[in-house]
């Protein structure tokens, strides 16, 4: 044991090489050819040389992907460290994980992973404590590329409807099973996107997609999107349309109360701002009645007691309230506050006939527990600053369960009396990482405009703020997304690397409500850019790191924020890692559902004033030649349809091209992989030790002797 530690320790020491890794100057990119593609916005042409990326169909893009993945993988096997990251990773990660228990029928279900399983397995425990496997989707597909996207059981448990995703993408497929003796029904919806599954009784459900586009199933545009009833022992051909035939929408969804009396309608044309609508299915021939019919605010109804629905809102609240109606007269002039909007932001959540007001502050969890009577009967006492998840679950249970996690501490689930407001650890992760020698620290500082942003940074107790250490500043900025405490595996490997791990919280996500959003959208969408380049240069003065040992990584908008924030201040990062990005702003809402993401970005067709702003940051537009811009990783996958992998493609040929300085740019395009949700473990360690390796490598941060 004390010969493994040793080796460890060694293989994982630094010491500074100030000469240019030899592999540095042998790349050979492959030769990407440019045509003479034009588009006219407003009058001004716009070069678009490699559009022809963009065709996913066609032997000439499959044949470029394969030559720069060959380009990159040929590099990164040079890297002499890359196996031993990989070690350490999949050594940690092997730990056993089960998820919180839920009951459905009779039964008690949950997921577990013996922790290098591709794709986590579901079991299920009787009143007897038997437990026996219910669903294996490492069973899907050979590789464990085929993921299980969701399962939805009926209220008496004894059917279940499950979505796969095979390759990553967002288009799967629902099967329908009998949950009793696990035999399917030989029921396949085909073709749903964007869905959840809502069971009525035990008869039928609805689902939500879009008509299958004519050309790429992966890129073509999606933009009307519909609710089906879909009756067993029907064909799909016979589902019904519930919502969307006359209304056009293109995000369109659909929920069933706990007592299955209303169903809960969702309509959107973009991500922020929805329309709300209920049917009450108790009262035949009932019709759809609109609680809100614009798209100024964002609403969901909670519960309902009788006749009365407990609603969440951001309807002249920009942090969240909670309101009460009536449903025979439930327009929005009819709502009256039930839990006030605070100065925190509310993301409430129900379970054994409370209510549990979950509220961010400064991006850490409190909750407080309250009845239906709008009595306040505790704040939760929670094992420390973090961010938990859960307290959901049926009126009936009086224990539920919660995780509780931070940037040091693995997520461990928590079983919660209902009636003493006790927790009890129901599950605790047994990880190889000690977290006692590691400290989380959370700063303030200003952006370019004078606005406080807050960041929290994690590293080694014993680390010495020399400017010499290996930094990675992760960012997101958008969607009214929080980046909220939580632990990694690959952040525990960077961390015993004597890396510093630093997430700040931007504009344009939802640490502080709607306003912290819509001061990082369209017009205003430069601020995202600002905070992140202000949190290096706090990094950088504060001597944490300097910008010889600093990487930027951010996924999907997080990888826009990297490629503007390392087009606009190349200097300022030695290493780029944008993951997933939408780099071509310009065109992002031509692809798939792109063009709802325009509350955050607008488009270049909505005026000749946004054009210009959007081509202004548009990490592929400013790519300027003869400029020397860092190390670059690009990462995306070839069945991303949500943002799809021609931004990337075109942004890693554009990028090679200019690119004067002798720092690598490669991109790492995954086969079968989409946007990132369902893939496989395997995939995952695999592309997060790459990452790390050219990090660190690039860095001249290499092994001791």
């Amino acid at each position: 044991m004390k010969n493994t530690v040793l080796a460890l320790a060694v293989a994982f020491g630094f010491t500074m090489n100030a000469q240019t890794p030899k592999t540095l100057r042998q790349i050979k990119y492959p030769v990407t050819k440019k045509d003479k593609t034009t588009d006219t916005y407003f009058d001004s042409k716009v070069p678009d040389p490699y559009r022809w990326l963009e065709d996913d169909r066609s032997a000439e893009t499959a044949k470029w992907v394969t030559e720069e993945n060959k380009v990159t993988f040929d590099y990164l096997a040079q890297i002499p460290f890359r196996d031993a990251i990989k070690a350490r990773m999949e050594k940690l990660w092997s730990y056993e994980r089960i998820s919180a228990p839920f009951e459905e029928g009779g039964y008690y279900y949950y997921y577990k992973n013996n922790g290098l399983q591709n794709q986590s397995v579901l079991y299920r425990k009787d009143k007897n404590g038997n437990d026996e496997l219910f669903l294996d989707p490492n069973t899907f597909s050979k590789d464990g590329t085929t993921s299980l996207a969701q399962i939805q059981f009926s209220k008496a448990g004894d059917m279940a409807a499950y979505m796969i995703s095979e390759g990553g993408s967002d288009w799967g497929k629902i099967i329908v099973m009998d949950a009793i003796n696990k035999k399917l029904t030989g029921e396949v919806i085909e073709n749903v996107k964007f869905s959840g599954i809502a069971w009525k009784g035990s008869e039928g459900f609805y689902y939500s997609t879009y008509e299958k586009p004519e050309g790429s199933l992966l890129s073509a545009k999606t933009d009307t999107h519909k609710l089906y009833y879909h009756k067993l022992g029907t064909g799909q051909k016979q589902d019904r349309v519930i919502f969307g035939e006359s209304q056009k929408r293109r995000y369109v969804g659909g929920y069933l109360t706990e007592d299955e009396r209303y169903l809960v309608i969702t309509a959107a044309n973009s991500t922020s701002g929805k329309e709300l609508y209920i049917q009450d299915l108790s009262k035949p021939q009932s019709t759809v009645i609109a609680l809100t019919d614009n798209f100024d605010s964002d609403s969901q109804v909670l519960e309902n007691r009788g006749g009365s629905l407990f609603i969440y809102t951001n309807f002249k609240a920009p942090n969240g309230k909670i309101v009460i109606v009536d449903s025979a007269h439930p327009e929005q002039t009819n709502w009256k506050d039930f839990i006030p909007e605070t100065e925190n932001v509310l993301s409430p959540s129900t379970g054994g006939g409370f209510i549990f007001a979950q509220y961010m502050k400064d991006a850490v969890s409190t909750v407080k527990q309250y009845g239906f009577a709008g009595n306040l009967i505790r704040e939760v006492d929670l094992p420390g600053l973090g961010t938990v998840a859960g307290f959901t679950g049926k009126k009936k249970q009086d224990e539920l369960y919660y995780t509780f996690s931070n940037y040091l501490t693995p997520g461990t689930i928590y079983s919660f009396d209902t009636d003493t407001g006790q927790s009890k650890i129901y599950q605790k992760p047994d990880v190889g990482f000690n977290s006692d020698n590691y400290v989380s620290k959370q700063v303030f500082y200003k952006s370019k405009d004078g606005t406080s942003v807050p960041m929290i940074i994690t590293y080694r107790k014993d680390l010495k703020l020399d400017g010499t250490n290996p930094t990675m500043l992760y960012g997101y900025g958008g969607f009214n997304i929080s980046l909220t405490p939580t632990f990694s595996i690959a952040n525990a490997v960077w961390l015993e690397n004597g890396g510093i791990y630093a997430v700040a919280n931007l504009r344009g996500g939802g640490e502080y409500g709607r306003k912290w959003h819509d001061a990082g959208t369209k017009m205003q969408k430069q601020n995202v850019f600002d905070d992140f380049i202000a949190a290096a240069e706090y990094l950088i003065s504060n001597k944490y790191t300097s910008s010889n040992y600093l990487a930027i990584r951010g996924g999907s908008n997080g990888g826009l924020l990297v490629g503007a924030a390392m087009t606009q201040r190349p200097d300022l990062f030695k290493v780029a890692l944008p993951a997933v990005g939408v780099l071509d702003m310009l065109r992002y809402h031509t692809f798939t559902s792109g063009a709802g993401w325009a509350y955050d970005y607008g488009t270049s067709a909505d005026s000749a004033e946004m054009f210009n702003y959007l081509k202004g940051y548009s990490p592929l537009h400013n790519i300027k030649p003869g400029t020397s811009y860092p190390a670059t990783l690009i990462t995306t996958g070839d069945h991303d349809d949500r943002v799809v992998p021609a931004h990337s493609f075109k942004f890693a040929a554009a990028l090679q091209a200019a690119q004067a300085g002798k720092a690598p740019v490669l991109i790492r395009i995954d086969v079968n992989a989409g946007h990132g949700a369902g893939k496989s473990v395997a995939q995952t360690i695999a592309e997060l030790s790459d990452v790390q390796a050219f990090t660190l490598y690039n860095m001249g941060k290499n092994p001791a002797p």
